[in-house]
């Protein structure tokens, strides 16, 4: 066994603990220099890019257009919406001076006095203010609407309190902003982005999410609503891993964005904006993997298959790479990464246990003996089932195997979501449930002051008010005032 695995501590331990030891000792990611940043190292950023890629060509399959704006926004935009500026305030990072200088008394680089800014700048939390005033000189007619762009871009956002991946200062993201010429218009656009979320997460993560819409107190700061798709984690904690905004006219009334609509009218735009992060790198992390180390959905794995061969001499070893190689070249042309592992600085079991730790969906090992026989062994990440195949025709068996196992991991986690989603009718049951982790349908009587007394007594939010939550006459298990419909209660990260 490998020696990162023997340090890997145990779900049932520390599940806290068993997460952050997967980050690094998988080669995902490390602690940097800047407190709350971290170095992306290059295996978790190849999952990264998998998730950027799909995502990417999913944005413009539905007519969206990439575009690149300023990472500093001038102070003043932050203040034109009320809203906006109150949700993040605590949280910007500001510049104020724009030179350093040598120290004249020899205490190394100081910030120069003399080259302080008129006006402070503000690194991105988010975009809307410097894409809202840039909006306005692009948009004078019906004419020029709808504006569909999308921004990959890293943000800013001063955590106190940081986990990797999951939340960290600095962040990567794509957080898209459209403008549109009715209200109508808008919300689609904001449910159709939540339904590409949606999308994404189950068959490209095989994360199974619930789809709702948040309440007032967990709503985006500027907007009219704010939609969400909620994941739960193999902890019973829920995890936001997107959200979509309707924004209304909101920006555009703050940062005057006009045009002339087919009546000859002035008239306010209406506006979106919708993002996901390398938040869903933990969400993934969190749903799927076990005690022996990641456990990564075929869809995404930057290897999907590893080829191990074992040999005693230079001889086995030319003879199965003579077979293997061919092997390789199929199923590449079949779209399939494929690492063939032939270095010998690494024995074969150090080796399982790297892919094994690393999540790699499929393992083949091939022996001298394999070769006499005409088999592989095959070995699947997610089960860790091994099976006998045959060589010639592996190709064809390795991308339904794959599928096989997307769908599997999918499959688990549904499951283990609707094992842990509980109905509950009073209080009391509800502050013993939620010990124990899990979604929470129960009634809520619509009032922010009883959301904020439930999240103070017992640290559980509502995630959202799913969006095909029936109708279901019933009262407020707190207050006892009236309800019409469930909503999803949990602890969160």
């Amino acid at each position: 066994m490998a020696v990162e695995l023997q340090h890997l501590t145990k779900r049932s331990e520390n599940y806290s603990q068993w997460y952050n030891d997967l980050v690094v000792k998988a080669d995902l990611a490390e602690q940097s220099a800047v407190r709350g940043c971290m170095v992306i190292k290059p295996y978790g950023y190849a999952i990264w890019e998998k998730m950027q890629q799909q995502l990417d060509k999913m944005f413009k399959e539905t007519g969206h257009q990439n575009a690149y704006f300023p990472l500093l926004i001038p102070k003043s935009f932050l203040s034109r919406e009320a809203e906006h500026v109150e949700g993040f305030a605590k949280e910007c990072a500001v510049v104020t001076h724009h030179r350093l200088m040598n120290d004249p008394n020899g205490g190394g680089v100081v910030v120069d006095p003399e080259a302080r800014l008129e006006e402070e700048l503000i690194i991105r939390p988010t975009s809307e203010t410097i894409i809202w005033n840039t909006y306005k000189n692009w948009i004078t007619s019906y004419r020029d609407l709808p504006i569909l762009v999308n921004q990959w871009a890293n943000v800013m956002r001063w955590e106190m309190r940081t986990r990797m991946f999951l939340r960290t200062a600095e962040f990567l993201w794509q957080e898209g902003h459209t403008a549109h010429a009715t209200s109508d218009e808008a919300q689609e656009e904001a449910v159709k982005m939540l339904n590409v979320y949606k999308t994404f997460a189950e068959k490209y993560m095989a994360v199974p999410v619930v789809t709702g819409v948040k309440t007032a107190n967990e709503r985006f700061a500027g907007a009219i609503e704010t939609y969400t798709i909620e994941a739960m984690m193999q902890d019973g904690k829920a995890l936001q891993s997107g959200t979509s905004h309707f924004l209304g006219q909101n920006f555009a009334k703050a940062f005057d964005v006009k045009f002339v609509n087919k009546q000859n009218e002035p008239e306010y735009v209406w506006a979106t904006s919708w993002g996901v992060s390398t938040r869903l790198m933990g969400a993934l992390i969190m749903t799927h993997s076990d005690d022996n180390g990641l456990v990564l959905p075929p869809h995404l794995a930057p290897i999907q298959v590893v080829i191990v061969p074992i040999y005693k001499n230079d001889e086995q070893r030319q003879a199965v790479t003579e077979k293997v190689m061919p092997i390789v070249e199929a199923l590449r042309a079949k779209g399939i990464s494929v690492k063939y592992d032939d270095a010998d600085n690494r024995r074969p079991g150090f080796k399982f246990a790297d892919y094994e730790l690393k999540g790699v969906p499929v393992r083949l090992a091939i022996g001298a003996r394999d070769l006499e026989n005409g088999t592989v062994e095959v070995m699947r990440r997610d089960t860790l089932e091994k099976e006998i195949d045959s060589l010639d025709s592996i190709t064809e068996r390795i991308p339904a195997l794959l599928e096989e196992i997307q769908d599997n991991i999918f499959q688990k986690a549904l499951k283990q979501r609707e094992a842990m989603t509980y109905k509950v009718d009073n209080y009391e049951d509800f502050k013993a449930q939620i010990e124990k982790g899990g979604f929470i349908l129960a009634h809520w009587d619509g009032t922010p002051e009883t959301e904020e007394r439930i999240k103070e007594e017992t640290k559980a939010t509502i995630r959202c008010i799913p969006l095909d939550a029936p109708e279901e006459e019933g009262v407020d298990m707190l207050t006892g005032k009236p309800s019409k419909r469930r909503v999803i209660f949990a602890r969160n990260y």
